[in-house]
């Protein structure tokens, strides 16, 4: 595999294999295997399939979106990039990626430590241990990850195709399992104990249990975070967040049904291990604990692939001048952005110490909605009518229906968060005063003398 530099100072070295690899391992982490039991919650009854299928059709429509975008400007940053050329770098480009990495400063470590704090609560199911001490496993998590992050993108894409062994051989046992032991009479009795399909209660139940499914689904964008080390990014990014996707939903529908196929739904929505107790359940308490095991390392593995992509959105927007200058720091031999490494963990260091897991899913969501996701979706739109189609490498199939879905559907979910909806407008808002205060100060847009006169 060849190796090139970019104007950005990374190497183009991953490969589809490896693009998709660490795409995946992102997508699978804990969450899965804790939110599945609320999905069923949510919906009431074994069509909680449809809250999985639904995440997947978002994931499908909106990865049109990253795959349009990524493979047109395969940069570090991803959103960064995307918003700042699409809304005009001179213009409302620099307040959107400016309010991007806002967020991502806040909510970045705390996906991280989201995911080392999910990690300590499923620790417990092999050894019971304290409140205090599941703090202690959730750091030394976060410790661990900056440790295997430290060094050359090369080294990390091949860590990463282990990874991804160990995480579709896990998930393969799981559903291979479940399918020697499979009754339908478990897996889609009881279909008459939930809401009707046409009530105001179960597109309420579908809203609430998506935002636990689409918390699954999400990182298939992660490539495109990693758009300045992708080779040949016009192929390799959109090829990548197709695979992931389908490939995930395909595994998570096969999960699904193979548990509730085992263990009655009734039982499933109670328990906080379900995939430890289904394997319990089939082959013992020793295979239970060997699949703990396996789900804790693909845990481990997803908060790898997270860490990788968002340690590189400050780095390119300090290389722009648009952040703090010491982010755009590269290792002076190994090539890779050292100090936004070390600043994200070390914050969600400080997290991993501070919060707990509970509703910290629809505040990711909330965070996340309007900007990256709705605003990524509007800004394609007005990219696609500024610069032309020709400017994209790869299109996306019946242009604009697959954009108007994703902004009708991440809106949805983005209210059905609640409270969460209003403190995501709240901190919007404290970013556009930032950002407003630093234009001033710079005579910026909007402050420009271009502007004011």
């Amino acid at each position: 595999m060849n190796s090139t530099s970019t104007s950005q100072g990374l190497m183009r070295s991953l490969s589809l294999r490896e693009a998709t690899a660490l795409n995946m391992i992102d997508m699978v982490g804990i969450g899965p295997f804790i939110v599945l039991p609320i999905v069923i919650q949510s919906m009431h009854g074994p069509h909680a399939i449809i809250a999985w299928l639904a995440g997947a059709l978002l994931a499908i429509v909106d990865g049109t979106i990253w795959a349009e975008l990524g493979a047109a400007m395969p940069q570090a940053g991803g959103s960064y990039v995307f918003l700042r050329e699409s809304y005009g770098k001179s213009k409302w480009g620099s307040m959107m990626s400016f309010l991007f990495i806002w967020q991502t400063v806040f909510q970045a470590p705390l996906v991280i430590a989201s995911g080392a704090i999910g990690f300590s609560q499923y620790f417990t199911y092999l050894i019971p241990v304290d409140p205090m001490s599941q703090k202690v496993i959730s750091g030394t998590v976060v410790l661990l990850i900056f440790g295997l992050l430290y060094r050359n993108i090369k080294q990390i894409g091949k860590i990463s195709v282990f990874m991804w062994i160990a995480v579709i051989g896990t998930m393969l046992w799981l559903i291979i399992s479940g399918a020697m032991h499979f009754d339908a009479e478990k897996a889609f009795g009881g279909m008459s104990e939930g809401p009707d399909f046409f009530s105001s209660i179960f597109f309420v139940g579908l809203g609430h249990a998506m935002l636990k499914t689409v918390y699954s689904y999400l990182g298939y964008y992660n490539v495109c975070h990693l758009g300045g080390e992708i080779s040949q990014p016009d192929k390799v990014i959109p090829k990548s967040i197709f695979i992931s996707i389908i490939g995930i939903a395909i595994l998570y529908c096969s999960m699904h049904l193979s548990i509730v196929g085992v263990i009655p739904w009734q039982e499933v929505q109670k328990s906080p291990f379900i995939v430890s107790t289904f394997i319990e359940t089939l082959h013992g308490p020793v295979a239970a604990q060997i699949a703990t095991g396996l789900i804790l390392f693909i845990a481990f593995a997803s908060l790898f692939s997270v860490t990788l992509g968002y340690s590189r959105i400050p780095y390119a927007a300090a290389k722009e001048g648009t952040f703090f200058s010491i982010f755009a720091s590269v290792h002076p031999t190994e090539q890779f952005p050292h100090i936004s490494l070390m600043v994200l963990c070390g914050i969600a260091l400080v997290f991993s110490l501070l919060f707990r897991m509970s509703e910290i899913i629809s505040a990711i969501v909330a965070m996340r909605a309007l900007v990256q996701f709705i605003g990524g979706a509007i800004g394609l739109i007005l990219l696609r009518k500024r610069k032309g189609k020709e400017f994209f490498p790869w299109k996306m199939p019946i242009y604009p229906i697959p954009v108007i879905m994703s902004i009708i559907i991440w809106f949805g979910l983005f209210l059905s968060t609640g409270l969460y909806a209003l403190m995501g407008i709240g901190f919007i808002s404290i970013g556009i005063i930032v950002f407003l205060i630093l234009a001033h100060k710079k005579s910026t847009f909007p402050f420009s003398p271009a502007q004011s006169s």
